[in-house]
């Protein structure tokens, strides 16, 4: 017998959704709460148990507009082109996420807190072939997930982003973080607009499952 209530959990992990237009602009956000989450993101698996993330959380109005302009030169036309090729297409799912990444995009500043998850890549080199990164990147991002899914029990939301990563060097400069520091994302973290998300729509299994062989 399962120690957890499967209804809850199931419930957590199926409504965590990407949170954009629904983030809460006013409200802030109580440093508790980022430390709290955090404390939890800590407990996920990392590769070779280096534990070699590092997390970055800006409250500072300026920094956070700052970020926010480096968001959107990273942004540059894209959203705008995929949203009207989405609207064109008919994908209607499709063309409301890069309406609410339009809407984040151009409100990001007043997100009350940026997360940005880091990772010691001090020991890729160079040269590193790609599965290394792949590694690296292994052994941040399920600590992001827990960090998100510990924000949605408290009533907060939160997406992962990687348009700024373009200006990175910018960001790290700007933030103040080591050359051997590698930004995974960004992620804006805010109450929400309500608590209740709806499943996603999503291709049915059958088609993306291969038992044994493909």
């Amino acid at each position: 017998m399962s120690v957890f209530d499967l209804t809850v959990t199931d419930a957590l992990l199926s409504t965590t959704r990407a949170v954009r237009k629904r983030l809460d602009l006013e409200k802030p956000v109580p440093r508790q709460i980022i430390t709290d989450c955090l404390e939890l993101a800590l407990q996920a698996p990392t590769g070779s148990n280096r534990q070699g993330w590092r997390w970055v959380v800006v409250t500072d109005a300026a920094k956070r507009a700052a970020l926010a302009e480096l968001y959107r030169k990273g942004v540059g036309t894209y959203l705008d082109d995929a949203y009207h090729e989405a609207s064109a297409s008919g994908a209607t799912q499709d063309s409301r996420v890069f309406d609410s990444a339009r809407y984040l995009a151009e409100n990001l500043q007043h997100v009350p807190v940026h997360v940005i998850p880091c990772i010691d890549a001090g020991h890729i080199p160079a040269d590193a072939p790609p599965r290394a990164w792949g590694g690296l990147m292994g052994s941040i991002y399920p600590a992001m997930w827990s960090f998100q899914l510990a924000l949605r029990a408290r009533g907060l939301g939160s997406v992962l982003t990687t348009l700024h990563l373009k200006f990175a060097d910018d960001a790290s400069s700007l933030l103040g973080i080591p050359q051997n520091i590698v930004q995974a994302g960004l992620m804006p973290v805010a109450y929400t607009i309500g608590t209740s998300f709806k499943l996603a729509k999503r291709r049915p299994l059958d088609e993306i499952v291969h038992w044994d062989a493909w």
